[in-house]
């Protein structure tokens, strides 16, 4: 098994539009599984998971349709969109390739007590077999560690640990240790590359992710083609690589677990 890829986007612009898509992001309209095989085959990954990038239902059925029929892209998280009387949200729809939910919820309260649903959400997931991914700010790890207590079944990954571009910060490294306290927290290291971020502080990054998660917990995410704006694909391999032992549990084993290979 080569490596698994945990983090990618897939869309196509002008079929499913994305909110926050501008041409001057330098991202293209279109990101297809072709793309990504073209970037990620050459460099050793195997399998891929494609996380929706908005919150329509008609792209979480494209999404979901792609990767139940790519060889490499194989599954799907679909983003949570609240809808009354559907725990899973509005998105989650049924497919062979469909094996999680990620709430990306930067913008709601610091204890994401007002996230509407989601302590049903992560109860729904945990009852499915399915994986709970959160995209937040470090002030909200605390939050996300109280709600990892509650649903102490169910698979919750942090995306980009937590963090992203932004400063690694007290607030954040105590965050992600209380979130990394509970058994069935995970993280991506994902989406940490940046023009600013050196080598040394990559890192540094990685120690205190392996230190709080241990490899078994953590996975590797290129964040492609987010990434490709500063860095080629085989630039976010090497990276990552001169950063994070070669364990296999981080390269592959941790994703094949969360998420196992149909």
């Amino acid at each position: 098994m080569g490596i698994v890829d945990a983090h990618v986007h897939v869309w196509d612009v002008d079929a499913f539009p994305i909110p926050w898509f501008r041409e001057d992001l330098g991202l293209p309209r279109t990101s297809s599984p072709e793309a990504f095989r073209a970037e990620a085959l050459p460099r050793g990954v195997s399998a891929g998971m494609a996380v929706q990038v908005a919150d329509s239902v008609e792209e979480a059925r494209w999404l979901t349709a792609v990767t139940s029929a790519d060889e490499v892209l194989t599954r799907a998280v679909l983003q949570y969109e609240p809808a009354p009387g559907r725990a899973l949200g509005a998105t989650a729809v049924e497919g062979a390739a469909f094996y999680g939910i990620r709430a990306a919820v930067p913008q709601f309260a610091a204890d994401l007590s007002d996230v509407p649903g989601l302590d049903d959400l992560a109860d729904a997931l945990g009852t499915a077999g399915r994986v709970l991914e959160l995209l937040i700010r470090p002030e909200q790890l605390e939050g996300a560690a109280a709600l990892a207590r509650r649903h102490p079944v169910t698979p919750i990954v942090l995306c980009h640990l937590g963090l992203g571009h932004g400063a690694a910060t007290e607030t954040w490294r105590s965050g992600l240790a209380a979130f990394a306290a509970a058994g069935n927290a995970h993280a991506k290291f994902s989406g940490l590359l940046s023009p600013t971020r050196t080598d040394a502080e990559l890192s540094a990054l990685a120690r205190t992710a392996r230190g709080l998660f241990g490899a078994d917990r953590l996975m590797f995410g290129s964040d492609w083609p987010m990434s490709a704006r500063t860095h080629t694909y085989a630039e976010v391999i090497d990276a990552v690589s001169r950063a994070m032992p070669d364990t296999p549990a981080f390269w592959s084993g941790t994703a094949e677990r969360l998420y196992p290979l149909p």
